[in-house]
Order: C-alpha cells, then structure tokens, then sequence
C-alpha cells in the first residue's frame, strides 16, 4: 500500500540551512549531527593547517571521526556564533559564510573568539565540499598550547 507520504518530494535542505545546522552541531560538540550534513563521499579542508588538524578529511565517516577526536580532546564549549554573513555565489549550491566562534574555556576564565569562513558546496541537500578557514593562531590558543 503506498501512502501520500511515500509519493511525497521530500524538502532538501537550502545551503543556508545546512549551514544552521553545522553551526548546531558545534554548539553541541555532535560529531554524529555533524557528519549527517555530509554526502558519503564529501570532502572536508583546512586550506590554513592548524595543529592538530589534518588538512583535508575524506568521506562522512573521515569528518565523523575527525570532529569526534578534535572535540573530544578539547574541553572548550562554543558558547555561541557571531557576526554570521552569508554570501551568495554565482555558481547554485554554494555560499560562502563568515562567522565568529565564541568559546568558554573549561576554567570559567575568558572567553576566546575564533573567527572562520567557511566555503559550503551543497548538493541535494548535503555538503559535498567544504573548505574551512579558521584562524589557526586562536585554535591554538583555545587548546592551552602556545605558538611555535
């Protein structure tokens, strides 16, 4: 028996909503919520390597485990994202977002701010391709090392 539901087009997510979503899931620290924006065979790069980070991740289950190690090892919580402007592009599916990361440090001391942009490719709804720039100076600065 089919159903109206089985028949029905399923709404595939704007990039713009994929990007809310990928900014939940940093808030929440979900390497899972993460990972489930991406295609199976996505691509994830850091054009500016920061330590500790490879620079490119591989496929869904590549960012999945590459965030859950990264998260896990970091005690920080991102308290929340600012000053998010949204860039539209010529080419369909892809934007490109500028934001802020505000972060508390596990110490209750002050916060850090990490600021990023981020170039999203988005294809029926999923991430194909990322390129994550971030500044790699205050990621160091948020893992309690200090730079080389």
């Amino acid at each position: 028996m089919v159903t109206l539901s089985d028949t029905t087009p399923r709404s595939v997510r704007t990039p713009r909503e994929v990007l809310a979503d990928y900014h939940q899931a940093m808030r929440d620290k979900s390497p899972d919520d993460l990972a489930g924006l991406y295609a199976v065979d996505a691509v994830h790069e850091f054009p500016f390597t920061s330590p500790g980070f490879p620079p490119r991740l591989e496929g869904r289950e590549a960012v999945r485990e590459g965030y859950r190690a990264a998260w896990g090892a970091s005690p920080v919580r991102v308290q929340e994202i600012t000053d998010v402007t949204v860039h539209e592009t010529v080419t369909p599916g892809v934007i490109v977002a500028e934001h802020v990361v505000v972060v508390s440090p596990p110490s209750g001391g002050a916060a850090f701010t990490v600021p990023g942009l981020l170039v999203l490719r988005v294809k029926d709804g999923l991430l194909t391709h990322v390129r994550d720039y971030m500044d790699g100076l205050g990621v160091v600065q948020l893992r309690g090392q200090t730079p080389a």
